[in-house]
């Protein structure tokens, strides 16, 4: 039985195991060294009567001129570019019960550059005088409320076109 081998005796653990605890211990003794247990301001003070020294570190290359600091220029804000007002169909509606107001201020609109392509009279219940857009008009809603005075713009409603702005007008302007 010369090639039998003794099973009793002690187990070895394997290097990687042994190198794999090493390596978590001197994980933990660095992160407690680093760690620090103080302030900011406690870890920055210099203790009373020792004087705070700073070592230059030498760059690789020596410039002769210090290197002026990047100024950053400020950017021109984009503005958007105007209105065209002659692309933009308008409807005026009269909420009012005031004859002739829808026309009147459908030439108002003219007479700023809108393209007004009609005026009637609305039926329904508007609390204000408002101008009403569809969602890529908001731009041109704003502007021709401005332009007439109006001080409510909202999003269209109901049967309203989507291809155009709608002026319901509820008293005079």
């Amino acid at each position: 039985m010369a090639g039998k081998r003794a099973s009793q005796g002690i187990v070895l653990p394997s290097p990687v195991m042994v190198l794999s605890v090493v390596v978590v211990l001197v994980a933990a003794v660095v992160f407690l060294a680093t760690r620090g247990g103080g302030s900011p301001q406690e870890e920055s003070a210099t203790p009373a009567g020792a004087t705070a020294t700073a070592t230059a570190t030498p760059s690789a290359t020596p410039s002769a001129e210090p290197s002026p600091a990047p100024t950053k220029k400020p950017e021109p804000k984009a503005t958007p570019k105007p209105v065209e007002r002659d692309n933009v169909f308008v409807e005026v509606y009269n909420n009012a019960g005031i004859p002739g107001l829808a026309d009147r201020v459908g030439g108002q609109a003219s007479g700023a550059g809108w393209n007004v392509v009609g005026t009637d009279n609305w039926y329904g219940t508007v609390p204000s005088s408002t101008v009403y857009f569809p969602g890529r008009l908001q731009r041109q809603a704003d502007q021709l409320a401005l332009d007439l005075g109006i001080d409510r713009v909202m999003p269209s409603v109901g049967a309203m076109k989507g291809d155009r702005l709608t002026v319901i007008l509820t008293g005079d302007l």
